[in-house]
This record gives C-alpha cells, structure tokens and sequence, in this order.
C-alpha cells in the first residue's frame, strides 16, 4: 500500500467519520507476509498453512493470548476467596452469565482452543473455590467426577454455547 493510499483513509477516517487516529498505535500489516499477525480488538489475525495439506493459506481468527489472560485474571477476580460468601448457585449464576457474554463476544472465529483453556481454568477455580468450605475437603458425590457434578450444579460449559 503506497503512502497516498494511506493518507486518503486517514482522511477520510478522520474527515467523514469523525474519528482521530492514534499515529503511534497505528500502522500498517500485510498478513501475506511470514510470521505477520495483527491482534486487534482482542482478536489476533493471521494466515496459517492449511491443515489438510494444501498449498493455500487460510485467515485464522481466534482470541488473542491478551484477551485470554485478562478472561483468566476476571475468573481468578470472580471466584477468589473474598466470594466464599456467595452460595455456589449464586457463584455459578454469575460465572454463567459472564462466561456467555464472552463467549459470544468470541464467537467469530476458531475460538475453540480458547474455550478449552478457559474452561480448564473454571474448572479448576471452582474446585479450588469449593475446597476450603468445610473443615474437611470437598468431594464430589461418590462416582461423579468432578466435571459431572459441576455440571449439576448448574455450570454451563463453553463448549456446549458452541453447538447451541
């Protein structure tokens, strides 16, 4: 893209539709290129080889490490230990509820590999959260492992808004 072309989208952003341009943030990616990859609005976008072994190149969209690791640190916030107050159905209520709205936010895309990594992580904090209740150990019932009892309890899991 030669440096005209340029200017006139910055003019016409900034003319017609009334936004500024940050001149430091802002730049200019050509995806083509090896290794390119431009995170954007908590997306990343790049091209990758095809995975059947064809010689083209698809766009790969998919939630950027940054969107994920702020999605992690927000869990850690919702289920630490100053929520022990909460009844678990409230605390899987309002889990429930955020984990939607980011899953739908991340619904664009190959966002599957995301989904896993953040359920692992609710999982694992919710059982963590649900430990230090008693002063013996929670368990789950006998014979249910633990993702079935969560499941009981009322947590929707990521890969099931996926299909729905």
């Amino acid at each position: 893209m030669g440096s005209e072309s340029i200017e006139f989208i910055e003019s016409r952003l900034e003319g017609k539709f009334q936004l500024e341009i940050n001149r430091e943030k802002t730049r200019v990616v050509d995806l083509r290129e090896a290794g390119a990859s431009l995170n954007f609005l908590g997306y990343t976008f790049r091209y990758d080889r095809d995975l059947k072994g064809r010689g083209r190149k698809y766009l790969n969209v998919f939630p950027s490490q940054q969107a994920v690791q702020r999605e992690r640190e927000k869990l850690h916030d919702m289920t630490n230990s100053h929520q022990c107050f909460k009844p678990i159905p409230v605390l899987i209520g309002e889990l429930n509820r955020h984990l939607k709205g980011w899953a739908n936010y991340f619904s664009f895309g190959y966002s599957i590999s995301a989904y896993c990594e953040i359920e692992r992580h609710v999982q694992g904090r919710l059982i963590q959260h649900l430990q230090p209740r008693r002063q013996r150990p929670y368990r789950s019932p006998r014979g249910a492992p633990w993702l079935r009892h969560l499941a009981r309890l009322g947590r929707i899991r990521l890969s099931a808004l996926v299909h729905a």
